[in-house]
């Protein structure tokens, strides 16, 4: 099962690849716009556009098949893969991924990933291109097997068919309170994110946060349809260690303050603070997440910066420094590694989230759908985009329509058994 030929089309992510660096620095907002100069390298701008690289693999009965490699919002920070730049990217697929791709069974998907990811120069490929080329080896895989990416994904590791469906979280960008309202109406599972990754939004102590928490629990219960509760999941990119301090205990008190303030709630806390290692950010992580056990505390911390890849998740999940791991998906590489990485959550009892980022596209966030139902992870990114409509849109639909074809070949297994 070879690939007759590879195409290669330049393309836009669904937002934008921001310098987180220098917004922690205190950068201002001129509209949409960042004011300042960038800090992390190869950002000409604080702000910018987000690109893609589709790679399509022309198969024996001329389908095309396709995958989208693009970085992550905040590349270049918290030991990430730098800033995608396209031209480089394209050079380096041309040269050395597509020749490897042309002598490649694509009907062993995990054999075949292994051989197009082997290290060149001695040094790993980039994350962008494993995550784009192994979308188009899944959907290579599913077609030339006549099934779903899922079934796939179960067969390669031994799982059986899903029935459960996984719930969507979705985040709002900086139109906090229209996007809570949106994400309330319809009834999303989890919300909202809130972009809490500047001073100006979490505040002296950690006061306008708390209030915001506050609000988006009572907008909830004011507009939201009887019935419906929501976890609470808000990421605040470090800004509790940043503003009250790295000590453990002081940032897991305040987590249990906050938790405190939405006590009907469960409470989600993503990136605390910055460590500034892995290893820092490991020893620290466990210590809170001790802590608010140790209390019976209702909130749950969530890993995102520092735990970046399949390596990285599986040292955050053996030692237990996370309630809930973030799997980014782009961060991670080969999206066969964010299955594995899923699984590897689950073996230590750890949560597994599947996300990635708003600077992604309709096809890699299809892709990471399979993935999270056929492996049934905790909970799944709603995206590409900061819209929540277009976002909650793609990822709902396709869980929806995939559940529907499993559920059809269920039924057919079991009239055939």
């Amino acid at each position: 099962m070879q690939i007759k030929d590879v195409l290669l089309a330049p393309g836009n992510g669904a937002f934008f690849y921001d310098d987180q660096a220098a917004i922690r620095a205190g950068a201002s907002q001129d509209g949409f716009v960042y004011v300042g100069e960038p800090v992390t390298p190869n950002f000409e701008s604080i702000r910018v556009p987000a690109s893609s690289l589709s790679v399509g693999l022309v198969l024996a009965d001329d389908t095309v098949v396709w995958g989208d490699m693009m970085s992550v919002q905040y590349s270049g920070a918290g030991g990430r893969d730098p800033l995608f730049e396209t031209a480089q990217i394209l050079d380096l697929t041309s040269r050395v991924v597509v020749p490897r791709l042309l002598d490649v069974d694509v009907s062993r998907y995990l054999d075949a990933c292994a051989k197009v990811f082997e290290p060149f120069g001695h040094k790993r490929l980039s994350l962008a291109i494993e995550y784009g080329v192994s979308q188009a080896l899944l959907r290579a895989a599913a077609h030339l097997q006549r099934t779903t990416m899922a079934e796939i994904v179960c067969s390669a590791f031994n799982l059986p068919l899903p029935t459960r469906r996984v719930p969507i979280y979705c985040q709002s960008g900086d139109a906090r309170e229209i996007n809570v309202d949106k994400m309330i109406l319809k009834a999303v599972d989890v919300l909202p994110h809130g972009l809490i990754n500047s001073w100006q939004k979490f505040g002296m102590d950690g006061q306008p946060f708390m209030e915001f928490v506050k609000w988006v629990a009572t907008r909830t219960r004011q507009i939201g349809r009887p019935g419906y509760h929501p976890v609470l999941h808000f990421d605040v990119y470090g800004w509790i260690g940043q503003e009250i301090g790295l000590e453990p205990q002081s940032i897991a008190d305040f987590i249990c303050k906050v938790a405190d303030t939405v006590p009907d709630f469960l409470l989600n806390i993503e990136s605390p603070a910055d460590f500034g290692s892995t290893q820092a950010q490991i020893e620290n992580y466990a210590k809170i997440v001790s802590i608010l056990d140790n209390r019976g505390s209702s909130a749950r911390i969530v890993v995102d910066e520092r735990c970046n890849t399949l390596e990285d998740i599986r040292l955050f999940a053996e030692a237990k420094a996370a309630h809930l791991v973030q799997i980014k998906t782009p961060d991670v590489g080969s999206i066969a590694d964010s299955a594995r990485a899923v699984l590897l959550c689950k073996a230590n009892k750890v949560g597994a989230y599947v996300g990635g980022s708003c600077t992604e596209t309709d096809l890699s966030a299809q892709a990471s759908v399979h993935v999270s139902v056929a492996t049934q992870a905790d909970m799944m990114l709603a995206k590409p985009g900061m819209g929540v409509d277009e976002a909650f849109s793609i990822v709902g639909n396709e869980q929806n329509r995939l559940l529907a074809m499993l559920n059809r070949r269920r039924i057919q297994n079991e009239n055939v058994g």
